[in-house]
C-alpha cells in the first residue's frame, strides 16, 4: 500500500475506497451482491439507522451525492402537533445490474427491478419495474433498456467526433487511442493491441471473457484505429 493510500485510509476509514465501504456495509447489515461500485463514499448516503432494509444486487453502480433512505423524519411536525411518536420505515430493494445516477435519492418502501438506468438528480419514490430508464423529480418512466441501447449505437459515431474535435482543439494534437476508451467498440480489430483501459471497460460485470469474445465476434465498423481517426479527421 502506497503511502497516499495509506493516510486516505487513515483518514476515510470505511469510506477510504468503493471496496472498504461495501464491505462495511455488509458488516452493518446491509445485503450487497457482487461487483457493486460506490463511487464517491464520501459523497454517499446509504441510510444505517436500520441496514436490514437495504438489498443492492450485482452489478449495482451508484455514483457521487446518491442517497438511500430508509425512514423519514417528517413524523416530528407531527409529534410537534399531536405530542405521538409515529413509526416510519420501509425496505429499499435494489436489482442487478442497475446505474444510479448522480444525486439521486431513493426514498423507503421502493423498489428498483433488474437492469434500471436512473437519470441524474432523480427522485425515486415508487416502484421501478425492470428494463426501463427513469429520471426526474419525481423519477418517471422515460423510455425502454432496449429502446436506449438503440439510441447509444446510433449516436456514438457523432459524440466521438465532437470528442475529437474538441481534443484537437484543446491541446493541439491528435487523441491516442486511450482517449476512447468507451468508443473503441467502433475500431478495435483482433490484430491490434488492446489497451488495458479497454479490457477494463470490460470487466465490470465479471464477463471480461465473454465480452472481448463478442467484441471480436462483432465486424468493428473502422478496421483498426488509423482508419478510424480518418474518418474522424475528414468528419
Amino acid at each position: 500500500m502506497s503511502v497516499k493510500s495509506f493516510v486516505k485510509k487513515l483518514i476515510l476509514k470505511e469510506r477510504a475506497s468503493s471496496g472498504a465501504y461495501v464491505e462495511y456495509l455488509r458488516n452493518k447489515g446491509v445485503r450487497i451482491g457482487e461487483r457493486v461500485i460506490i463511487y464517491a463514499p464520501t459523497k454517499t448516503i446509504i441510510d444505517e439507522t436500520r441496514p436490514w432494509l437495504v438489498e443492492i444486487g450485482n452489478d449495482v453502480k451508484i455514483t457521487s451525492g446518491v442517497t438511500i433512505l430508509t425512514h423519514g423524519y417528517d413524523w416530528s411536525v407531527l409529534a410537534g402537533l399531536h405530542d405521538e411518536v409515529l413509526g416510519s420505515s420501509g425496505k429499499v430493494t435494489i436489482g442487478n445490474n442497475v446505474f444510479i445516477g448522480m444525486n439521486s435519492t431513493i426514498l423507503k418502501g421502493v423498489s428498483i427491478g433488474n437492469n434500471v438506468i436512473i437519470g441524474a438528480n432523480s427522485l425515486v419514490n415508487k416502484d421501478v419495474p425492470d428494463n426501463v430508464v427513469v429520471a426526474g423529480n419525481p423519477a418517471k418512466i422515460i423510455t425502454t433498456v432496449d429502446e436506449y441501447y438503440k439510441k447509444r449505437k446510433n449516436a456514438q459515431k457523432q459524440e466521438a467526433i465532437e470528442l475529437y474535435k474538441n481534443y484537437v482543439e484543446v491541446y493541439g494534437k491528435e487523441p491516442n487511442k486511450e482517449v476512447f476508451s468507451e468508443f473503441f467498440w467502433l475500431f478495435q480489430t483482433k490484430d491490434e493491441a488492446m489497451p488495458n483501459v479497454f479490457k477494463w471497460q470490460m470487466s465490470h460485470h465479471g464477463r471480461e471473457e465473454e465480452t472481448v469474445n463478442n467484441l471480436y465476434k462483432c465486424k468493428p465498423e473502422f478496421n483498426g484505429y488509423n482508419d478510424f481517426l480518418e474518418y474522424l479527421r475528414n468528419s
